[in-house]
């Protein structure tokens, strides 16, 4: 395969890390890590606005979601232009990238090339890594997304390690949408338990639920990680008063000793890649800051405070 077309940005992380970024002939909007990627053709556009407050994002993208099976467009004309042999893409989230329909339509019927298709839809820790097999093995790269797999895993036990010396398992709430109030779900819960968190709200491997204001207040977490879809730090900031203007905010007890933290949702926690380890590395440092020090503070994480 020495032409690839990657329609998600955790599917070009993984690419390049194998060592194939010079296969790479196209890109979704969304990939933007490594960031050389960023000189490659865009092949998909959304098609919302993103730019608004989280509410006003959530209503167009259920708009739209009632009458096609993606949020997002794809070129055909552009991927025909640029003949891949493979196109990856995923199954996973009708909001995370192109639906894979609308990828096999486009390449059955209008893609000269007719690439194969290989798509992901990882919900766990083990599926995101079996997915990076799977491109291994797509690549002809499978010793090399072996040795990636255990390496990510060697990291993870070494985290998982020296959290467990930790005299405390601190109750944490991740928060992956601002309003509608939405609990991380997929590989996050993992992610908590790994550095040392015990995760509220939802299960490893279940989809993101809703999650209702009285419930917080009922549980009372420890500690509050907003890592919402998309939005980095500095869009987190912004997004903030949709939290603090709700009355309960105000009663939780995390938001009352400076408990709440905000991380870069978008390059880390959002994407199921090889960087899933870094996201690891950032709960780590949130929840148990004695052990685990300050590495990606300010870049990857940053205590929120009142202005």
């Amino acid at each position: 395969m020495n032409r690839i077309i990657s329609l998600l940005p955790s599917s070009t992380e993984i690419i390049c890390a194998l060592g194939c970024a010079e296969r790479l002939v196209g890109r979704s909007h969304e990939c933007d890590y490594p960031p050389g990627v960023a000189s490659l053709p865009i092949c998909t556009s959304p098609k919302f606005d993103p730019d608004g407050t989280s509410y006003q994002i959530d209503q167009r993208v259920k708009a739209i979601l009632q009458e096609a099976t993606s949020v997002y467009r794809l070129d055909a004309n552009q991927l025909d232009e640029l003949a891949p042999d493979l196109l990856v893409t995923q199954s996973h989230c009708e909001v995370c990238a192109v639906s894979l329909r609308d990828v096999q339509e486009a390449a059955f019927q209008l893609v000269r090339s007719r690439p194969k298709i290989l798509s992901l839809q990882p919900n766990t820790l083990d599926e995101v890594w079996h997915d990076i097999e799977k491109v291994g093995s797509a690549l002809g790269k499978e010793d090399e997304s072996g040795v990636l797999v255990d390496l990510l895993n060697e990291r993870l036990r070494t985290i998982a390690d020296r959290a467990r010396r930790t005299e405390n398992t601190p109750r944490v709430a991740c928060i992956e949408w601002f309003e509608p109030l939405m609990a991380a779900g997929n590989w996050i819960p993992e992610l908590v338990e790994i550095a040392g968190g015990h995760n509220l709200y939802t299960s490893n491997g279940e989809h993101s639920p809703y999650l209702a204001w009285e419930d917080m207040v009922e549980t009372q977490p420890d500690i509050i990680i907003l890592m919402p879809c998309g939005f980095d730090m500095h869009r987190s900031r912004i997004e903030m008063p949709s939290l603090t203007r709700q009355s309960p905010w105000h009663d939780l007890r995390a938001v009352q000793k400076g408990q709440v933290f905000l991380t870069d949702g978008n390059q880390f926690f959002n994407r199921p890649g090889p960087r899933l380890v870094e996201s690891a590395e950032i709960l780590a440092e949130i929840i148990h800051p004695g052990v685990f020090g300050s590495i990606h503070e300010h870049t990857g994480w940053e205590r929120w405070r009142v202005s």
